[in-house]
């Protein structure tokens, strides 16, 4: 807030003491107020007053009350008080004065440079502190505020992984699961596509449906989801291996409901020799999202341990 706004205790005696030394004559004294914005109205008992009365007009007494009365208006006489201040400050011919107010008049100018220098200094600083308080913060209030959205879709995505244990539509329940995991590894700044569906030549239709590919630490991998009772067996892991050496991918990911096949297992270690596959189980997203645990470093677990130990069902510990 600059000193304007209200004048100060200090710098209002201050003008009061000044701005009738400035002003020659009693009429000076009201063409500086009408001059610096007072409303006729506000003035209208006074310039009666010199005009009936001129020994009962004090100019001190009279600037003390527009005074004031200005300061107390607030806000909508700020324009007024700003520029009382800008005509105390810039005034500098003072042999307009009485000569016998000169020196005085001269004090009391220095006196309300110095003062508003010293506030406006004062006011500056703080404005400059604050700017850097903000500065300072501002990262945090984003990192919050993103922590925030970030806390609120995970619960969403809980709340949706788990609804999906009631759906007894198989189909419907296929394809939530793919958006809802999707959209996990998302909200775990995994780089994620959605489902790709590939055509082949026209009227053939749909050709191979793929649930995603995923990129970690720079590769692709090409995930497939199953929501299945029964265990899974080597022919429906064994079509996810075909697709990923069908293409130039790093490896694969497999993530399912149900337990897989020892056979299902081993034929995913000895694909290890060419490509990174990892397989994952439901219940390990289950976990993690309950206890807010990092897929992504989940996944770079899971990956390591498949290309160190050649292991592609390392379970870590959530």
């Amino acid at each position: 807030m600059d000193i304007s706004f209200q004048y100060p205790p200090e710098l209002l005696r201050l003008l009061i003491e000044a701005i009738p030394k400035l002003c020659k004559s009693k009429k000076d004294l009201m063409s500086f107020f009408q001059g610096v914005g007072v409303s006729r109205a506000a003035l209208n008992s006074y310039q009666q007053l010199l005009q009936t009365n001129k020994d009962a007009f004090n100019k001190y007494h009279v600037t003390r009350e527009i005074l004031t009365a200005l300061n107390e208006a607030g806000e909508s006489s700020l324009r007024e008080r700003r520029e009382v201040l800008k005509r105390v400050t810039l005034f500098d011919d003072f042999t307009v004065c009485w000569e016998s107010d000169q020196a005085a008049a001269r004090g009391y100018v220095a006196q309300i440079r110095e003062l508003v220098n010293v506030k406006d200094s004062f006011t500056r600083i703080s404005l400059e502190r604050e700017n850097e308080r903000r500065e300072r913060l501002e990262p945090a209030r984003r990192q919050a505020e993103d922590d925030r959205k970030k806390k609120e879709e995970l619960e969403e995505i809980r709340r949706q992984l788990f609804a999906l244990f009631g759906e007894s539509n198989p189909q419907k329940r296929g394809k939530a699961v793919e958006a809802v995991l999707n959209r996990y590894f998302k909200a775990s700044d995994i780089l994620v596509s959605e489902a790709i569906s590939i055509k082949g030549a026209a009227g053939d239709g749909v050709v191979e449906q793929i649930d995603g590919v995923v990129q970690m630490r720079g590769q692709l991998f090409l995930v497939e989801m199953k929501w299945e009772q029964e265990t899974l067996g080597r022919d429906k892991v064994g079509s996810h291996l075909v697709r990923i050496f069908n293409r130039n991918l790093a490896g694969g990911i497999i993530l399912s409901y149900s337990d897989y096949s020892s056979a299902a297992i081993q034929d995913c270690r000895d694909a290890l020799t060419q490509k990174t596959v990892v397989l994952c189980r439901l219940e390990e997203f289950v976990r993690a999202i309950e206890k807010r645990t990092d897929l992504k470093a989940i996944f770079e677990q899971k990956i390591d341990a498949a290309v160190i130990h050649k292991n592609p069902l390392f379970t870590p510990e959530i």
